[in-house]
C-alpha cells in the first residue's frame, strides 16, 4: 500500500467510526436556526415578496380559469399565442383561449414556458420546483417568459418548511431542486441590473385559490 492509500484508508476508518454516524444523527434530527416572526396571511406575504422581486402575480379562483388568464397576459405583453407546458396542464381548455400549447422538450428558441410549482415560500417570494420526467426543469429555465401555476394552499412560511414538506411528501430528493425568485438578473456589467441574462426575463405566477 502506498503512502497515499494508507492516509486515505486512515481517513475512511475515522469517518466510518466517528463522522458518518454524527452526520446521520444531525440529518435525522435537524435543528432550526433563528426563524422570522410568524405571518398570519401567508398568501399576502408571498404576493408582496414575489412582486418585490419583479414577478407578476395574477389570482384565479379555479384551474379552468388558467388558459384565459394566460391568454390575456400574453396578448397584453405581445408574446404571441404559443407556449410549452408541463404535461399536467395539457387537459386545460387552451383551444377556447386561442393558445397553442405543447408538452415537448424545450429549446432556447421557445418564448414561453408554463410550469407548476411544488410549493412556494412566503418569506422570500420564492417558487420551489422539482425536476422529473413530467416536470422538466428546462421549461422554466430556457424560455424568455416563465409562467408558473401555483396552488395557494402550497405556500409555506419559510425555506425550512419547504424542505420539511419535500421530505414528508417525497421521502428523498429528486435529481434537481430549483428555486425561482423572480426573473433572472445580473449586475456583472458596470453594476447595471439586467433582467433575463441567465434565464427568463419575465415571471408570471398564476395563483389558484
Amino acid at each position: 500500500m502506498s503512502a497515499r492509500e494508507a492516509i486515505l484508508q486512515r481517513i475512511r476508518s475515522a469517518q466510518a467510526h466517528a463522522v458518518v454516524p454524527e452526520v446521520e444523527r444531525i440529518i435525522a434530527n435537524p435543528v432550526r436556526g433563528p426563524q422570522p416572526a410568524p405571518v398570519a396571511d401567508l398568501v399576502s406575504r408571498f404576493i408582496e415578496q414575489a412582486q418585490a422581486l419583479s414577478s407578476q402575480v395574477l389570482r384565479v379562483d379555479a384551474r379552468n380559469e388558467i388558459p384565459h388568464t394566460v391568454a390575456h397576459y400574453l396578448a397584453e405583453n405581445s408574446l404571441g399565442n404559443h407556449a410549452l407546458c408541463w404535461p399536467d396542464f395539457l387537459e386545460l381548455d387552451w383551444i377556447a383561449a386561442r393558445i397553442v400549447v405543447a408538452a415537448q422538450p424545450t429549446s432556447a428558441d421557445d418564448a414561453v414556458g408554463i410550469t407548476g410549482a411544488f410549493c412556494a415560500i412566503a418569506e422570500t417570494g420564492t417558487l420551489m420546483l422539482l425536476s422529473g420526467a413530467h416536470t422538466p426543469a428546462a421549461t422554466s429555465l430556457l424560455p424568455e417568459t416563465h409562467i408558473a401555476v401555483l396552488d395557494s394552499a402550497r405556500i409555506v412560511a419559510t425555506m425550512e418548511d419547504a424542505w420539511d414538506l419535500l421530505r414528508r411528501e417525497r421521502g428523498g430528493l429528486p435529481r434537481a431542486v430549483n428555486f425561482v425568485s423572480g426573473p433572472s438578473r445580473t449586475a456583472d456589467i458596470e453594476q447595471t441590473v439586467t433582467l433575463g441574462a441567465h434565464g427568463p426575463a419575465r415571471v408570471l405566477i398564476v395563483l389558484v385559490g
